[in-house]
């Protein structure tokens, strides 16, 4: 199991009738392969897990496992707020093929660092599956401390952590807490060049739904280290990363879609589809520029 390098939080595609569109699916899988993504996080906050029916839940990840056939890692998000919950959901996600469980931190219930604590091992002793920690503060109201993180990892199924906040501060302490068997990913596109040179090993990104090859290449570069060329790669990206910041995740990068024949715009309420205007045209306008440099290359 690769848990390392260029990992894509997947987007779930919905058809127009709001069901499950698993062809499209299909193709964003086989678009990652091709792309060179080393791993994919299935059902997570990007792929609208909290919208998805239990048998939807299902059939995406026997999908998923299916399709990719042991090609890439296949992480599926099993975090809950309830710890019963998160361990359930984590345990079926193993019984499905999943390879890992990316857990985020229990959302709006805003635990102590102590329950954390306590809600992480209990999914690590009872769930069966290697666990990716996952903080990001500015969704689930509250944060999971290097220090407490600096404790989750020596238990022997506590394998990294997904760190969403992206501060100078954050990305050194992570980066100190990384060795041969706990992990630092990234959950930042926007500072994930900064993060990997600076010692995570890669990165979960949203945009490597639109761009795996791009995407791909970056994590190469700065997670061996290459400085310029890590810069020059997170240059390209920048205007895309931005673009996708222009609605909550994964409305916009769900309206990139479409132009690349990945599935449909449409996420499920209350999220609402894009609506045409300047931020939809600047992710036309950023998608068509790195077409062209891809086509030039």
């Amino acid at each position: 199991m690769n848990i390392r390098g260029s990992i894509c939080a997947l987007v779930t595609p919905f058809a127009a009738d709001g069901a499950l569109d698993l062809a499209a699916f299909g193709r964003l899988l086989d678009y990652q392969l091709e792309g060179g993504t080393e791993g994919v996080v299935v059902a997570g906050s990007t792929g609208e897990a909290h919208m998805l029916e239990h048998d939807e839940y299902d059939r995406l990840l026997a999908f998923a496992v299916d399709r990719v056939a042991g090609r890439m890692t296949v992480i599926a998000g099993t975090g809950e707020a309830g710890t019963a919950k998160t361990v359930a959901l984590t345990r079926r996600a193993k019984a499905l093929g999943a390879q890992a469980a990316l857990v985020v931190a229990p959302y709006y219930v805003r635990p102590t660092q102590e329950g954390l604590r306590r809600h992480y091992l209990e999914v690590a002793e009872q769930g069966g599956l290697p666990v990716l920690l996952y903080n990001v503060p500015s969704r689930t109201a509250c944060d999971l401390l290097p220090e407490t993180v600096a404790v989750l990892r020596e238990h022997p199924s506590i394998v990294g952590i997904k760190e969403a906040v992206s501060t100078d501060e954050r990305i050194r302490a992570c980066a100190e807490l990384a060795r041969p068997d706990f992990v630092y990913l990234s959950g930042d596109d926007g500072t994930a060049a900064k993060a990997m040179l600076a010692g995570a090993a890669g990165t979960i990104s949203v945009v490597a739904n639109l761009v795996p090859r791009a995407f791909r290449m970056l994590c190469d570069a700065a997670t061996a280290g290459d400085r310029l060329e890590a810069q020059r790669c997170d240059a390209v990206l920048a205007p895309l990363v931005e673009a996708l910041n222009c609605a909550p995740n994964p409305v916009a990068v769900k309206a990139g879609l479409p132009s690349l024949g990945l599935g449909m715009a449409s996420p499920r309420l209350p999220l609402v589809e894009l609506e045409d205007g300047p931020d939809r045209a600047r992710l036309r306008e950023a998608l068509a520029g790195l077409a062209s440099l891809a086509n030039a290359a």
